[in-house]
């Protein structure tokens, strides 16, 4: 059975939707950053990069987001989270790579501005500059990435589980969704999808 390593508030969100919706049987493991379960010898053994999510397959170990999204997309082909064609499939890898890339780093600048400096100055530089940052990011996805109703168009795909993840954390980040019509429409209707709700119920619990 599959394993798939999480911790709350996180990017592992979006595979754990994914997983939920692509049907696969696969268990949970919660990692509590708050006690650093994810840099105990144990799991640096699954992931030397000491993060989430770690998918534990019957071949190995895949790490990064876009990595398992893809690998649980061809997996269960039947669940149709990613279409076929070479050229849309890579769309879909080059949505999903931006916000690796771009977006979540934005993100990060909040609450780890220390990865990238280590002057309390330049911290406060950094996570003042979010709200902006994420901003500017939210609107070229609105403008220009976006098809509606879903990411890539009519079909539901890999994309959703992982922009919905992000645009969790925009009011953390001091952005209001609701500046975004598409981005808050969407992430309102991954809310009432049935995968969604029962992973939810898993990281609230």
């Amino acid at each position: 059975m599959l394993k798939i390593f999480w911790a709350s508030g996180t990017c592992a969100l979006a595979s754990h939707i994914a997983l939920e919706e692509a049907g696969a049987r696969y268990e949970p493991v919660r990692l509590d950053f708050s006690k650093a379960d994810q840099r105990t010898p144990e799991y640096l053994k699954v992931n030397p990069k000491g993060r989430v999510p770690a998918l534990v397959t019957e071949r190995g170990i895949l790490t990064e987001t876009p990595a398992i999204l893809a690998w649980i997309a061809q997996t269960y082909p039947q669940a149709k989270l990613a279409p076929v064609d070479p050229f849309e499939f890579g769309q879909v890898q080059a949505f999903n790579s931006y916000l690796c890339s771009t977006v979540h780093p934005a993100h990060a600048h909040r609450s780890r501005a220390s990865r990238w400096s280590d002057d309390p100055a330049a911290q406060k530089t950094m996570q003042a500059k979010v709200p902006q940052n994420m901003s500017e990011c939210y609107t070229l996805i609105e403008n220009d990435f976006f098809k509606g109703p879903w990411v890539m168009g009519e079909a539901y795909t890999i994309c959703d589980p992982y922009l919905y993840t992000i645009s969790g954390w925009l009011a953390a980040d001091g952005v209001d969704i609701a500046k975004f019509p598409k981005a808050h429409d969407h992430f309102k209707r991954m809310e009432a999808r049935p995968a969604v709700k029962a992973v939810l119920a898993v990281h609230k619990g």
